[in-house]
């Protein structure tokens, strides 16, 4: 076996398909430039290839291909939001996710498992049967349950974790997860198969504007104009706009989590708990991860912290005291650039060719394939806004009609 691996390895035909082409010179001009090489603007690259045949285009990444909040997620999917606006927009997430595998020819490991969310007061109790009438209504699978049915679903799970009695739980049956590196490489490798060029090491610099419109985007590797750009830049999106001269509403967080080595499979669905902010799930490796809210306090960095990290654990344990004996295997942070309503910002900036994907917080995994595919529409019709993301404009701030996500699961995303 490892002779026989020494061999593929060196092999002339080795690897047998190239999924993105190497590194080339920057063009002079692109029809669309999207800032951010993470899945949101592969998602877009892709779909303005594939559905509307724009191939001009050229996505920029300061880093390595998706290796942003990309990386640095849990991999959550799921669309049991509180509003309409917000569930009608993931839902039809959740059934792109469905399909990707089979769209890419590429294996990006959907699991479909459930998301329980514990309910330890009554008022928890009512809101989340509140949210599960509106997720039936709008075709989600969510339902309320009780503690004996928790227990059936969940025998390893402590139901007074903290003195805090588990009364009921949201059991959302479409909850699942994907391996976040395959979603980002799968849109790469087909945005790249229809001639959309990919640059990686490609830092922006900033921002041309005339008369009201971008024009060029300056790189570290030089200038290249374009007839529109798109930024999706996740925990930098207030940095971005302005240097395209406006102020977005967006404050930007860290948000860590963790994973232990790998143990015995004991946990299918993903539990959090609504009292204690934490949530617990296992991956297919074996491997438990815990994650939690974003930090308390604004800061553009992805260091991982001792106090959030013990706090973190014991929140867990209280879930699952077994696993007080396992092992840390490694703990990371990305950025989340936080709006006041919790919902994210797509559409139209003040710039009339400057599109935004901001605003994601901790939510913006969940939301790749759809988001992908309607500002891959607005850009294509050169402003006109889908009907599933007009809630989530920048004017809903100036016009006070915010699309209210804030305690949407136990961990703020």
């Amino acid at each position: 076996m490892p002779l026989a691996l020494l061999k593929y390895g060196l092999s002339s035909e080795y690897p047998a398909e190239v999924d993105i082409p190497a590194p080339r010179e920057l063009k002079k001009h692109y029809d669309v430039v999207i800032i951010g090489g993470g899945g949101h603007g592969l998602a877009i690259a892709y779909y303005l290839a594939k559905y509307h045949g724009i191939t001009n285009v050229a996505v920029l990444e300061k880093g390595y291909l998706a290796g942003g909040n990309t990386a640095r997620n849990t991999a959550v999917i799921r669309s049991n939001y509180l509003t309409s606006e917000g569930v009608r927009f993931y839902s039809e997430s959740v059934k792109l996710f469905q399909n990707l595998s089979n769209e890419f020819d590429f294996n990006i490991m959907y699991s479909e498992r459930g998301q329980l969310t514990l309910a330890h007061t009554d008022s928890t109790v009512r809101a989340f049967r509140q949210r599960a009438e509106v997720n039936k209504h709008f075709g989600g699978r969510t339902e309320m349950i009780d503690r004996q049915q928790i227990k059936e679903l969940v025998p390893t799970l402590n139901l007074d974790p903290g003195n805090l009695p588990v009364l009921a739980g949201l059991w959302h049956i479409d909850g699942a997860t994907a391996r976040h590196d395959a979603v980002a490489w799968g849109y790469a490798k087909e945005a790249a198969k229809r001639g959309v060029e990919i640059h990686q090491m490609t830092e922006v610099e900033d921002l041309v504007i005339t008369e009201g419109r971008i024009t060029a985007v300056k790189t570290n590797r030089g200038t290249v104009g374009c007839g529109c750009a798109v930024q999706a830049v996740a925990g930098h999106s207030s940095l971005l706009a302005q240097k395209a001269g406006f102020r977005l509403p967006v404050v930007s967080y860290p948000l860590q989590a963790m994973v232990t080595q790998p143990v015995k499979p004991f946990l299918d669905p993903l539990v959090s708990s609504s009292a204690l902010h934490c949530y617990v799930q296992q991956t297919s490796r074996g491997e438990v991860v815990f994650g939690g809210g974003s930090d308390p306090y604004p800061l553009y960095n992805t260091r991982s912290t001792l106090d959030l990290k013990e706090s973190l654990i014991a929140h867990g344990i209280e879930m699952f005291p077994f696993l007080a004996k396992a092992r840390l295997m490694r703990q990371w942070a990305g950025i989340t650039d936080m709006t006041p309503d919790y919902s994210p910002i797509m559409g139209e900036s003040p710039l009339k060719n400057y599109y935004l994907d901001a605003g994601w917080g901790t939510w913006g995994f969940k939301a790749t394939p759809i988001c992908g595919k309607t500002m891959a529409e607005l850009v294509a019709s050169g402003g006109k806004t889908p009907e599933l993301i007009a809630p989530f404009k920048l004017e809903r701030f100036a016009r006070f009609q915010q699309v209210n996500e804030m305690g949407a699961t136990a961990a703020s995303h």
